[in-house]
Parts: structure tokens; sequence; C-alpha cells
């Protein structure tokens, strides 16, 4: 697949704010249903890049290609309707909501029926509300959330908080899917269930995924191909195996090697 294939570019990609650059001139590409990992130092630019991928920040320079479009500077909501969605670091769920509700958040941006038939609940407003439901119960099992579905989201552990918000965020049946450090404040265990989750969204769901990870193991059995920033500069992009081992990564993960074991 050539890079003019490609799901997503950036191209020369920038964010200023006053003399801080946050990102440098980043280029990359993301295939159809390719997994990349964005890794770095803390303040490498890793979350202002996925920032300005999805509307929250506009770039300085540079620009973004979604899908062949020119989407640089689009708000999130025209962005979360073309197919782009995010999982954040800092959970933001509904903590009075059940995790299925929590869930069916995510299926408002394809709701279409008007708000007379929404009201009293026929026809279109019928069928689409079967069709969220059907959509967020099967993303409640490959998540293997049926035990907390009917719980409060506030009630749960905070890493099943944040299996919830990526199942939120892939319930709005993305093309893209943004992760922001889902498995930061996780155990080993968790960690490694959300590995098997990621290994399923990727088998299962046509869907590219940017994931923002520290945990350099989970990068190496995870990514088809990682890429490095450092204060706001792209400084790697390959396969895990060889961004774990270049000098210039071990360099910015404070000169020793970064492999976990």
């Amino acid at each position: 697949m050539t890079a003019a294939a490609a799901l997503l570019e950036t191209r020369e990609l920038s964010l200023h704010f006053g003399g801080l650059r946050a990102m440098d001139q980043v280029s990359t590409a993301v295939q159809e249903h390719e997994l990349v990992a964005l890794i770095g130092p803390n303040g490498a630019g890793k979350t202002s890049f996925l920032n300005c991928i999805n509307g929250y920040y506009e770039p300085t320079g540079g620009g973004i290609v979604y899908d062949g479009r020119q989407i640089t500077g689009l708000p999130p909501h025209r962005l979360a309707a073309l197919g782009i969605s995010r999982a954040f670091q800092m959970v933001e769920l509904i903590p009075q909501a059940t995790v299925l509700e929590n869930v069916l958040v995510g299926r408002h941006i394809h709701t279409r029926a008007g708000w007379v038939s929404s009201m009293v609940f026929w026809g279109a407003a019928e069928r689409e509300q079967v069709r969220h439901r059907e959509v967020a119960e099967e993303i409640i099992e490959l998540m293997e959330l049926e035990p907390y579905r009917l719980r409060r989201a506030g009630e749960l552990a905070y890493g099943t908080q944040k299996l919830v918000g990526v199942a939120r965020a892939l319930a709005m049946e993305p093309r893209l899917l943004l992760l922001d450090e889902p498995s930061s404040g996780m155990s080993r265990q968790e960690k490694e269930d959300l590995s098997r989750f990621m290994l399923r969204i990727r088998h299962e769901k046509p869907v590219a995924i940017i994931w923002v990870e520290h945990d350099t193991q989970m990068v190496k059995d995870l990514a088809d191909r990682v890429v490095v920033l450092d204060y706001g500069r792209k400084i790697f992009d390959g396969p895990p195996d060889q961004a774990l081992q270049d000098p210039g990564v071990v360099e910015a993960y404070l000169g020793r090697p970064i492999l976990t074991r």
C-alpha cells in the first residue's frame, strides 16, 4: 500500500504556543487497519498531536489529510462525523450513568430520526434505538464488560473505567481511533487484558489506531509501527524492534535501553 492510499497523513504538522514548539513539522501516514504507537518522553508533543488530529487544537502550520480530504482546522464534532473518535487519558465518563448508558453516548453521531418519532418511539426512531443497543452490547461483549453493564461507571475500578472509555469511542464505529495512554494507572494484569482487547479490535473492527503509550513492552508486542517524538520533533518512524534499539530513541529515554524485558 502506497502513501497515497493512507487513511491519515500529517504533512509538516506544527503547533506553537508563543515561543514553545509543541510540535515541529511532524509528517507521518497511517494506513487502513494499522496500529501505530506514538511514544516519547513526557512533554514530547504526543497528546498535542492527537489534539490536532481530532480538532481540539488548530495547527500553527502544516496540514492533515484524512481519507483524501483536507481536515486541518475542522472542529471535533465534524471530525467525529467523518469517523475519527478518541478515548482520553483522563477518564471522562458520566459517573451516575451505567456502563451501557455510557457506551450508548458514543452512538449520538449516528442518530438520524426526528424529534417527534423519538419522543413516541416508533418507526425510524425505534429501528435506530434497536440498532444502537445492538452495537453497544456487541462492544461491551468484545471488551468483556458484561459483568458491569448495569453498574454505575463511577463505582468501577479505574482500570475498568478506562476500558469503558475505549468502548464508548468504539461505539462511534470509527475508521480512525485515537487512544491517549489507555494503560496509564492500570495494573500489569489490567494491561494484559487491554492488550488482548486491542488485538481483538485490530482483527475484528475496520479501524486504524493511533495509540499513545509509555509501556514499551506493550508497544513491542502490539504495534505495527512506532512514531517517536522528542521535543515536538519526529525522531523515528518504523518497526517497533528497530525503534526500541535506535540510538536517538534510547537517548531520548534518558540515555539507556528502554526494553522492559
